[in-house]
């Protein structure tokens, strides 16, 4: 396993659409199996980065591939754990009505924060890094999570979801001046 380089804001492949993994080829057996490698090493990327999720083109992977994890991280202190998940070719096929506003930062756009308002509610349908179909009803955070790094898959950053460009900032000045003032507003801030 390694941990490999980000794509950084600016890389065309963050604004390409990643093509569907193969599942055959996903499952095929042995040690040498491209994708479980990839995956791993996406893992470790995201580990290292200190990141809730990652999506294959953050790697420069044309890959329909999302793994999230979140357990105690100091980026967001007040959310719940999410265990370690891969999704493969991911679908929302439900956005709920109500939506909420959340402090979203990227592995891709280091040290940047911006408000994005976005469904509170999401059901995603992908495929384990096994192959097995999954349904997933996601709130909250983890809904927030889906939805940006499936983003990604679409060549979308969170840059393209911001309404307001005023509430984009260099995460120490976030921390500085914004944090404090949105978890009086918005407890959910994240």
């Amino acid at each position: 396993m390694s941990v490999l380089n980000i794509a950084r804001l600016g890389h065309p492949i963050l604004r390409e659409i990643a093509k569907p993994v193969d599942l055959e080829a996903l499952t095929a057996p042995g040690d040498n199996n491209e994708l479980q490698q990839l995956i791993d090493d996406m893992i470790d990327t995201m580990r290292d980065e200190g990141g809730v999720g990652i999506a294959a083109p953050q790697v420069a992977r044309s890959l329909q591939i999302v793994i999230v994890e979140y357990q105690q991280n100091e980026r967001y202190p007040s959310q719940d754990d999410i265990p370690l998940t891969v999704y493969v070719n991911p679908v929302i096929t439900h956005s709920g009505k109500e939506t909420a506003s959340f402090w979203e930062g990227c592995l891709s756009l280091k040290d940047l924060r911006g408000l994005v308002t976005r469904p509170r509610e999401v059901t995603v349908e992908a495929y384990s890094r096994d192959g097995k179909k999954m349904v997933v009803e996601a709130k909250g955070f983890l809904a927030v999570v889906l939805q940006h790094e499936i983003d990604h898959l679409l060549g979308k950053v969170f840059l393209d979801r911001m309404t307001d460009l005023t509430q984009l900032a260099w995460a120490e000045e976030w921390q500085t001046y914004w944090t404090e003032k949105d978890s009086a507003q918005n407890p959910e801030a994240i």
